[in-house]
């Protein structure tokens, strides 16, 4: 869920004009799933743009104190959202941590580095989500580590029913500064793709497994 339309769309704009979002339904990419894809989504690049990563930063502060209140700590999913996720708990003036995708597997064996204490109120900061899978094993890490996790604020999300459902069944509450539709309503308002290409791009996300195989 968006946090609203006007950030959904001024996010939309921003990830296209740096190239942080590709449309190439002509000449589809290859996720590491092996899905085939007309979209290419690569939120790192923010990073490498002042103006953009402190709108993003601001937002993702103005808007997590809005629906979740001041947590006690900020923390990213490695490895996309540890810059980010760092920018926004600076900004709030609180402490950071993040969490791996998996256990180290030597020294302390830390799945979650940084200091948090058990009971400590935390909302996670992702870059980008899929099937939310990953995203959610994040999740459950801080919470074996005592963390009362409150929410998960992402930039962006394809918004797939996959995703949909195991948020919900997980009962942990997402809010995105963009999603999937609204990027497609301004790519088409500012010429980014065609009509044509707007149904490609929609019958994709209707079955992303089996596109275009």
């Amino acid at each position: 869920m968006i946090f609203n339309k006007d950030t959904a769309e001024k996010t939309a704009e921003l990830l296209l004009q740096i190239n942080a979002i590709k449309l190439n339904p002509k000449n589809p990419f290859t996720w590491a799933s092996g899905w085939n894809s007309p979209i290419y989504c690569d939120n790192r690049l923010i990073l490498s743009f002042p103006a953009i990563r402190n709108f993003v930063r601001e937002e993702f502060s103005k808007h997590i104190e809005k629906e979740f209140g001041k947590p006690d700590v900020i923390a990213g999913v490695a490895t996309g959202a540890i810059g980010i996720g760092m920018l926004v708990a600076e900004y709030m003036g609180l402490p950071f941590v993040y969490v791996r995708p998996e256990p180290k597997k030597h020294g302390r064996q830390n799945q979650v580095e940084g200091f948090l204490q058990k009971g400590q109120n935390v909302v996670v900061v992702e870059d980008l989500i899929s099937t939310g899978n990953s995203s959610l094993i994040a999740v459950e890490a801080l919470k074996e580590a005592g963390a009362h996790v409150k929410g998960m604020v992402a930039i962006f999300t394809y918004g797939f029913d996959a995703a949909v459902e195991n948020f919900k069944k997980a009962n942990v509450d997402l809010h995105t500064l963009a999603d999937y539709n609204h990027l497609l309503e301004l790519a088409v308002a500012k010429n980014y793709i065609t009509e044509k290409e707007l149904k490609t791009l929609q019958e994709w996300r209707e079955s992303p497994s089996t596109w275009n195989v």
